[in-house]
């Protein structure tokens, strides 16, 4: 028995508060957050400040939720890896039981006040989500298919698609391209991940693509995903969600990301090694810039439209 087994073992449950936060992901919440309000922002109807802000928090606690409960599945494997062995779980400072407690109670109190605060679709919206990484992805997905973070992806891009049903109350073409932008950007963000942390995925027995195709295979599809991602980002400029600032933007940002993973398609493995992955490191800082860019950028678009500039 390992060291970090035998520390789940023993939990006592005298976590600090930094580990029960550290068991909402925050870095993962961030993110949600962003787009979650970018979702709500760029949507035709304007929302009340007050509601906007506290559908935004209940949105994020779903997040956290989420995280919760993924790192009570996860525990066994993520002692094994060495990205997650410090964890508050598996590091033997909060019991799985406590993880699992706080992730139900915050799925609860997520979805229920985003439905009083704002409406049940964004509500049940985000119910699905909490459910579909929770389920779907972490207990199915993540470890017996290749396809894991392809399908289990979803989870990640549907909160910018919850803040439009915020505003909305409903789904249309623009909710959908801004869930594809998140969708089809993360498999290549964590399959660059996974090509300089493959050891990790290996050791756990998680069936990442890098695992069980190799790692040419995996550089064959971060660049067939980028270049699908390219039409879709840069169609949405001509959406009412898109406009010049937007199209400039997305030009650029898709350009140097199809282009990044061409030239990792093109790496030889005996480089990678040698220069101990620093293209495939800098490809996956790369993919979270292009990310919180592209939202930026479509955040603009937004502000320019409302102060009355026009699209183009």
């Amino acid at each position: 028995m390992t060291d970090a087994t035998q520390n789940i073992g023993t939990a006592t449950g005298e976590g600090q508060f930094g580990d029960y936060w550290a068991l909402l992901k925050p870095r993962v919440m961030s993110l949600v957050v962003f787009t979650a309000a970018v979702g709500v922002f760029v949507a035709p109807v304007s929302v009340h400040p007050f509601i906007a802000m506290v559908s935004i928090l209940f949105i994020a606690l779903g997040g956290g939720a989420s995280g919760a409960l993924n790192m009570w599945y996860d525990h066994d494997i993520d002692t094994i890896m060495k990205r997650t062995a410090n964890r508050p779980v598996p590091a033997g400072r909060v019991a799985p039981g406590e993880a699992l407690t706080l992730g139900l109670w915050l799925s609860f109190i997520s979805v229920t006040m985003l439905g009083l605060a704002s409406n049940w679709v964004a509500a049940g919206l985000l119910a699905f989500t909490i459910f579909f990484y929770a389920v779907v992805y972490t207990m199915w997905l993540k470890r017996w298919t290749p396809q894991n973070i392809v399908i289990g992806g979803a989870a990640g891009a549907f909160p910018p698609m919850i803040g439009w049903a915020v505003a909305t109350g409903g789904v249309s073409i623009e909710s959908v391209l801004l869930f594809c932008l998140v969708f089809m950007w993360t498999p290549p963000h964590f399959w660059a991940l996974a090509l300089f942390m493959n050891n990790d995925y290996t050791n756990a027995g998680v069936p990442m693509l890098t695992v069980t195709h190799g790692k040419r295979e995996t550089r064959k599809q971060i660049f067939i995903y980028a270049a699908l991602l390219a039409p879709l980002a840069v169609g949405a400029a001509f959406t009412s969600i898109g406009g010049w600032i937007y199209l400039t933007a997305a030009l650029y940002l898709n350009a140097k990301f199809v282009w990044g993973a061409w030239k990792l398609w093109k790496r030889d493995e005996a480089d990678a090694e040698a220069d101990i992955y620093a293209a495939e490191k800098a490809y996956f800082r790369f993919s979270l810039v292009y990310l919180f860019a592209s939202f930026c950028a479509l955040l603009a678009q937004s502000v320019w439209v409302k102060f009355g500039m026009g699209a183009w």
